[in-house]
């Protein structure tokens, strides 16, 4: 998943061409069963497509991508009847919005698909109960560090940044964020510094608590990131601009890459060493967001006439032994299904999956969507403040707990 930021304005990319025709029964209801995606899924999907195309008997699938997620979210925001998709390749925090809109139909999943997903995954794509899709891949990040520069993993977020304070000179940065932008993808930053936007409890359920001590962050940030005199020391970047550029180049030892892109860095001739970023106590390591993404029935499938098509479409695509390793192989991502997952992992699924094992945080959009400041919103607004404007860690940092003990009252009352 790439950058959580605000939704822009869409520009939508060309929709790819008709993936083709399954041979159509005279007894069979037919018709043509159009899915919609972002820029990376949308050409894997098509090219799945072009392997196996007669998934449904008597229907035809149509795969439209768009340039972004941002632009796949705004474009569903605005479709109609007559322009909406029948099958949408989503986040699973659109769900709670999409839902409540009217636009996705709920589905019922037979035993056998079921056991193929864990009850978090289903979660993720579930509003008041009611399951709208099914798990498609896993969005996570992973933090990998230049075995050229440093020699081994580092056990605490200190250890990182004593080594680039010692090494300055040489260096740019020295965690930076290179996939998933300052809000989803520096999550784990946020989080190592104690800065939660919400926690989870052993039982997988919300914590309604407070989800962060201003004192600590404060303390943290000025401890880790901070100069004397309260400037930023330049260890972590406000901004992800060049940090891939910067670590391929060995200007930075440390970055967060996302798991759509680790054949960039593969092909560089980077090690696959991904885990989460550490904490601050030796051993330990900060969650970021681990969820899924999810293909969603709409309510235009029954508005199409081809509801019964697109049922039976989730089902033999993303929920069969075939469909999922078939479409995990393309894609690359760590997939959500157990089928996909036991599929001969490459080295970048397999670390990814590691990752999300030893620590993730599941994307609840009705929380992070906000109350009146989002979180997706308040959290880039506080590495500006804090690491570009100078302004006090205290001051930014009570801000921010605020924002999110707002946001956490309203979501949980929303789930």
């Amino acid at each position: 998943m790439k950058k959580r930021l605000s939704v822009v304005s869409f520009a939508a990319a060309a929709a790819v061409a008709l993936a083709g025709f399954a041979a159509v029964p005279a007894h069979a209801a037919g018709g043509e069963i159009v899915i919609w995606a972002d820029g990376q899924r949308g050409p894997n999907l098509q090219k799945l497509m072009s392997q196996k195309n007669d998934w449904v008997a008597g229907y035809s699938f149509k795969i439209v991508s768009y340039s972004s997620f941002d632009a796949l979210k705004a474009a569903f925001d605005n479709a109609t009847e007559k322009s909406g998709p029948d099958i949408i390749l989503a986040a699973n925090d659109w769900v709670p919005t999409a839902a409540k809109a009217g636009k996705l139909a709920p589905v019922t999943l037979t035993p056998k698909v079921k056991e193929q997903f864990t009850a978090g995954q289903l979660f993720d794509l579930s509003y008041k109960g009611k399951l709208y899709g099914l798990p498609v891949d896993v969005n996570n990040v992973g933090m990998i560090y230049n075995a050229k520069l440093v020699k081994s993993a580092p056990k605490s977020f200190g250890d990182m940044v004593d080594y680039y304070l010692a090494n300055k000179a040489s260096l740019k940065a020295g965690l930076c964020v290179a996939g998933g932008g300052m809000s989803w993808g520096a999550l784990g930053v946020s989080t190592a510094l104690g800065a939660y936007p919400y926690k989870i409890k052993d039982d997988g359920s919300v914590d309604s608590a407070d989800p962060m001590n201003a004192t600590t962050v404060a303390a943290n940030v000025s401890k880790y990131l901070l100069t004397s005199d309260g400037k930023s020391n330049g260890f972590f970047p406000a901004t992800d601009t060049g940090c891939k550029d910067n670590f391929i180049a060995g200007k930075v030892p440390f970055a967060i890459i996302g798991n759509w892109e680790w054949k960039d860095y593969l092909a560089k001739g980077f090690a696959m060493n991904l885990s989460p970023v550490p904490g601050t106590a030796s051993g330990t390591y900060a969650p970021s967001f681990g969820s899924v993404s999810g293909a969603l029935l709409t309510t235009y499938a029954a508005k199409h006439g081809v509801e019964a098509g697109a049922k039976t479409a989730l089902f033999n695509i993303f929920g069969s032994r075939t469909g999922a390793r078939m479409y995990q192989k393309i894609e690359g991502r760590p997939a959500a299904s157990k089928d996909g997952a036991s599929f001969s992992p490459t080295a970048g699924q397999k670390g990814f999956a590691k990752v999300a094992g030893i620590t993730s945080l599941p994307q609840i959009g009705a929380i992070l969507n906000g109350d009146k400041t989002s979180y997706w919103d308040a959290l880039p607004s506080f590495w500006t403040a804090v690491l570009v404007d100078g302004k006090a860690p205290a001051t930014e940092a009570a801000k921010l707990a605020a924002i999110y003990k707002a946001n956490l009252a309203k979501g949980i009352s929303d789930l």
